[in-house]
């Protein structure tokens, strides 16, 4: 028997993310002369190897390896879920090390692959546990008393919100903030070609975001996550504890992502007066919005999501902002670089998608009825 789950929209992510921790940054190709599956026969282990990157690269494929074994296993493919989870893993891993031999930055290693299909596996085998164990059945059934049973997908944006946020951000909680750094890189690609004056002027009176337009930034990211929630969860008092949780998950992961960025003695640094007042007129917001029907919240949600994306997209980002990237392009977050940028770039439009897709599924369900 087949249930909807979120296994798979967090599974595909996984793969997405996993290959940009294997390929960044995306730069230097070139063929060295030497055949690409010559890690292949290469003696085991190599010459150069840490138990760290040994329990990355497990720890790196287990939750992939999980994430497709439940996935099956919800989809009713209970019997081939672990092997074929394992084979997407030592497929995904094989590709992933035939292609870095191409990379200048990167040492493809049959270790490595060996460690991701283990990892994989175990990742699988721990599913079936569970499975066999009824805690993915019990799991199953809290979801649905909590989101309901086609809550797959805002549970999946939910999980990846704090991910999201990991990121350092120009406005706290701010995800979507792209314009500017994209027609930078247009700029870029079509330097030297007669298209470059076919790109419209930046503004040059671009001016940073005042006090208040930061309040109001700080606000709607944090209601978004909490009206996402709202659109497919019903009882009032579940919402509330949600909301709760939320607001305190997004503004611990910002606390880390200061430590992380200027250090443990700076986590809070980003807690200014704007900030401060923000977070608590999200809170007083995601609780006025409690008694409102699921429709409702999704409507709101458009508009704060498409208002905070403007907002934030039309202000530069600062100097000292770009200081703080450049750290984590270039220092020991080089491998996380890609992958929590894109995750707070992408957050908001993948929400606005899904609530869309959202809306004109239960529209059309109701026009049919």
């Amino acid at each position: 028997m087949a249930y909807k789950t979120s296994a798979w929209p967090l599974a595909l992510v996984y793969a997405a993310l996993i290959v940009f921790a294997s390929l960044f940054p995306f730069d230097g190709w070139r063929a060295q002369g030497i055949d690409p599956l010559v890690f292949l026969t290469a003696r085991i282990p190599p010459p150069y190897w840490t138990w760290f990157d040994v329990n990355t690269n497990v720890a790196g494929y287990a939750p992939l390896g999980f994430l497709l074994a439940l996935a099956l296993m919800r989809s009713g493919m209970p019997c081939m879920a672990v092997p074929l989870a394992a084979l997407a893993g030592v497929l995904l891993s094989l590709v992933m090390e035939f292609l870095q031999i191409y990379l200048p930055q990167r040492v493809p290693s049959n270790l490595d692959l060996t460690l991701n299909a283990g990892g994989a596996l175990l990742g699988a085998l721990l599913a079936l546990l569970l499975e066999r164990l009824g805690a993915v059945a019990r799991w199953d059934a809290f979801r649905s008393h909590w989101l309901g049973d086609d809550g797959g997908g805002a549970l999946a944006l939910l999980a990846l919100w704090p991910f999201a946020l990991l990121f350092p951000a120009a406005v706290p909680f701010g995800l979507g903030q792209v314009l500017e750094r994209l027609e930078q890189a247009l700029q870029d690609l079509l330097e030297g070609t007669p298209f470059l004056a076919w790109l419209p002027q930046g503004d040059p009176g671009m001016t940073p975001l005042s006090p208040v337009t930061e309040m109001l930034c700080v606000m709607l990211g944090l209601w978004a996550p909490c009206l996402l929630a709202y659109c497919v969860m019903r009882h009032t008092g579940r919402r509330a504890v949600l909301a709760m949780l939320t607001i305190l998950a997004g503004v611990g992961v910002s606390a880390l992502s200061a430590a992380l960025s200027w250090g443990p003695a700076h986590a809070w640094e980003w807690v200014d007066l704007p900030v401060r007042m923000g977070v608590w007129g999200g809170l007083g917001l995601s609780m006025v919005a409690l008694p409102l029907p699921r429709r409702a919240c999704a409507a709101l949600l458009l508009l704060a999501l498409m208002l905070n994306l403007s907002i934030l997209n039309q202000a530069p980002t600062s100097a000292y902002f770009s200081e703080t990237l450049q750290a984590w392009e270039q220092g020991r977050f080089i491998r996380f670089y890609g992958l929590g940028q894109w995750l707070g770039w992408l957050w908001p439009y993948a929400t606005l998608a899904y609530v869309v897709l959202r809306v004109a599924q239960r529209q059309t369900m109701g026009d049919t009825a």
